[in-house]
């Protein structure tokens, strides 16, 4: 018997590859760790907290976001967010995650980066004992701030090089090039980090040919952008260059109006390997889950598609061959007991 699309959703196995852990930071816990913390809030109540998730571009988000890290001091506060999030992308049949933190939005506010990685590597092993679910860890750079600045942290990353698969670049992009951090990221090359990078949200696709001969990035992080350039498409298409496309996320910050406007299933159909992700879920609306169920709905895409985008999660992850092969398989097995 077929499986309805939401019931095939929620049984392909995914792989999570766009994700903010500082944008899972539900309003519930910021207001526990604020109590806990003595810090006074500019909201009155949770409630209050979460009406303020309207926005109009990506700075009006950031401006929020960032005010949001204020509550995060200690390892066991980074270790509680962390673990939400895990606790939700088990139960929304994430098997393996590539999680993205921004050490400079905490180093800045005198916590040492040392209290921030080992909340989240606890946290990210505790997980994998527990429920199998599978990581690997991005550290991201504030573009907005100085290369420089980008520089020193990736130095004093280097204790806990072994935790680190990858560096990204995320923040505002507008104003600033992927360009601005070819010398960084040449550094990290040098350390053996693979590279990822934001271009093309709010950038131009000019943004996302320098993250790619510049920077030298295995994948675009959004990249939705490409469409109004066709030569674009047509080297993502032929070069397999991965594209995390975060379809709620793009409406909340008026990437796109509506839903149905979005071109992930057009990229899709045009064989580039875009892949579904929530990018910051508490401010956004929506997991993984529920990002692939509204876009299911929204696009009309067939089980086939959805595998698709199922099946390139895993192939654009920094995964071993085997396991991409493994849950290739798995992916294939549900697709055949329902193909609609």
């Amino acid at each position: 018997m077929a499986l309805s699309t939401p019931e095939f959703i929620r049984a392909l196995p995914k792989a999570e590859l766009h994700v903010h852990i500082e944008g899972t930071l539900e309003p519930e816990l910021v207001f526990a760790l604020a109590a806990k913390h003595g810090i006074r809030l500019a909201y009155g109540s949770v409630s209050e907290l979460r009406a303020a998730y309207r926005f109009t571009d990506l700075q009006s988000f950031l401006d929020i976001y960032y005010s949001g890290t204020s509550v995060l001091l200690e390892t066991a506060d980074f270790h509680a967010m962390t673990s939400a999030y895990l606790r939700r992308a088990h139960a929304d049949g994430i098997v393996h995650t590539e999680i993205f933190f921004d050490p400079q939005a905490h180093t800045a506010r005198g916590v040492p980066l040392g209290v921030v990685m080992a909340g989240i590597t606890q946290a990210l092993q505790e997980a994998q004992a527990r429920t199998g679910i599978t990581h690997r860890l991005i550290l991201c750079f504030l573009r907005h701030l100085p290369a420089e600045d980008a520089m020193r942290t990736l130095e004093q990353a280097l204790p806990w090089r072994d935790s680190l698969t990858a560096v990204g670049l995320d923040s505002s992009e507008a104003g600033h090039p992927p360009s601005k951090f070819a010398a960084v990221f040449a550094r990290a090359r040098s350390l053996g980090l693979l590279a990822v990078a934001h271009a093309g949200e709010e950038g131009p696709p000019a943004y996302i040919e320098e993250a790619l001969d510049l920077l030298h990035v295995q994948r675009i992080d959004h990249g939705v952008r490409c469409a109004e350039d066709p030569a674009l498409v047509a080297r993502l298409a032929r070069e397999r260059v991965p594209l995390t496309v975060c379809p709620l996320s793009n409406v909340r910050l008026r990437v796109f109006d509506e839903l149905s406007d979005h071109n992930l299933k057009a990229l899709l159909e045009q064989g580039l390997c875009v892949t579904v992700n929530s990018d910051d879920p508490a401010y956004f609306g929506g997991y993984l889950l529920d990002n692939f169920l509204a876009v299911a709905q929204a696009l009309s895409l067939s089980h086939a598609q959805l595998a698709q985008l199922a099946r390139n999660s895993f192939e654009a992850s920094f995964l071993e061959p085997d396991a991409k092969h493994h849950w290739y398989a798995r992916i294939d097995q549900l697709l055949a007991r329902s193909p609609c």
